[in-house]
């Protein structure tokens, strides 16, 4: 009696402790917010090119499969010839001689698969860049020359077609005046006195861009690390797991972390091609009607493309801007091709690639991308279908299995009329 007392005490005792001490840690979090903050930032700048290796490592583990898979069935198919010609070994040194042999076809799969990788990576960017930035220069240069006579242009096109309306025409006149003005005040007052300071900046610019390649390059060799080392990462991590934990735990987060990997992967290297095909469609479109500012305009609706819901927005109206200052009528067209597109790709191109992948209804879409998106920023927009999938998942099978327990029905009909 005794002894039940007073493990009854040592548990009261043990909670009681527990309260205080996440009370104690609320405190200290929100009176050192600031100086948290700034210790995560400072580590995410260090983990950087540890994050962005992870993240490329993620995006190429496919082809890195694919290619390696492909070399080590091959490999054992010659093998297997050898060794049925040859016969089974009899001796141990022939044991051997083939086992190293498959460690090193296992190294030239591997190689072949880090290989594939980096080409594709390295191929997909350098492109990239070699067809954005003199298509950027190209377009602003030619932005800021044909910016006077365009402006005027429009002008007098808008003047002519309200002739018959003066005081529309008269408050036309006074927003270019007032346009004119502000412009002009712009750079007599505030972008030439201010030029030290710009070129100040663009330095630091260009200083921030070379830590940027730089920790780029480290990325691409943590990749390569963590694409041949995948397997034993993970195996070392489900090691750890089933050390520390129950076995139904351990199996429990396995299987949730498995339908993470499938939700996340599935979702965005879906989306990664469904934005690469808007892409290459927007430019073959666009050249047929020969816009202006082709490549520029196609690489950027098909980069925007990759953010559900607000991307095609994102995309279209820069987009539209930089061609209507170039030609009214060619932006209004690109208005009706960029719809056409979006409608294609909403009920055609995007279900055949994503299906129903994530299972998350369109308010929900909307929900997510909204609550990420201001929480993240552009990253967020991207994950946040997916992550918020695994929310809705996890809830999900948490409510079912309370209402299992207690002898309710799981479908959410059956609670409509209540």
């Amino acid at each position: 009696m005794k002894r039940e007392k007073w493990e009854e005490q040592i548990k009261w005792g043990l909670t009681a402790f527990l309260v205080l001490a996440a009370a104690v840690a609320v405190y200290l979090l929100s009176t050192n917010l600031k100086t948290i903050q700034a210790g995560l930032s400072t580590l995410l700048m260090i983990l950087r090119p540890i994050i962005y290796g992870a993240v490329m490592a993620y995006l190429m583990a496919p082809v890195y499969d694919w290619a390696a898979g492909a070399v080590r069935k091959r490999l054992s198919l010659l093998s297997s010839a050898e060794r049925a010609q040859t016969g089974k070994p009899s001796d141990k040194g022939i044991a051997e001689r083939l086992r190293k042999r498959a460690d090193r076809m296992e190294g030239i799969a591997r190689l072949t698969g880090t290989l594939a990788a980096l080409l594709l990576l390295i191929t997909v960017s350098t492109g990239l860049v070699s067809m954005v930035i003199p298509e950027l220069l190209k377009s602003v240069t030619n932005l800021i020359n044909t910016f006077p006579s365009t402006a005027g242009n429009f002008y007098d096109s808008a003047s002519q077609a309200l002739s018959g309306y003066p005081e529309v025409q008269t408050t036309l006149e006074n927003l270019y005046e007032e346009l004119y003005s502000f412009v002009s005040g712009f750079m007599s007052n505030t972008l030439l006195p201010n030029i030290r300071n710009i070129v100040g900046s663009l330095s630091s610019g260009i200083l921030s861009m070379v830590k940027w390649l730089m920790n780029l390059l480290l990325g691409l060799i943590v990749m390569v690390y963590l694409l041949n080392m995948k397997e034993k990462l993970v195996g070392q991590f489900r090691k750890l797991l089933f050390a520390f934990f129950p076995q139904h735990m351990a199996e429990a987060v396995v299987s949730e972390l498995k339908y993470i990997d499938r939700m996340f992967g599935g979702f965005i290297v879906g989306k990664i091609v469904d934005s690469v095909i808007i892409g290459f469609l927007t430019f073959f479109v666009l050249s047929v009607m020969k816009m202006p500012y082709v490549m520029l305009v196609s690489v950027v609706v098909g980069a925007t493309n990759v953010i559900p819901f607000f991307g095609p927005f994102i995309g279209a109206i820069p987009s539209f801007v930089l061609i209507f200052l170039a030609s009214p009528m060619q932006g209004l067209y690109f208005l009706i091709v960029i719809l056409v597109i979006q409608q294609l790709d909403g009920n055609v191109i995007g279900p055949k690639i994503l299906g129903n992948s994530t299972g998350v209804s369109s308010f929900w879409v909307l929900f997510s991308i909204l609550l990420f998106g201001g929480l993240f920023g552009f990253v967020g927009m991207i994950i946040a279908v997916p992550t918020w999938a695994v929310l809705m998942n996890l809830l999900r099978r948490y409510v079912n299995r309370r209402l299992r327990e207690k002898r309710l029905p799981e479908d959410a009909a059956a609670y409509q009329e209540l």
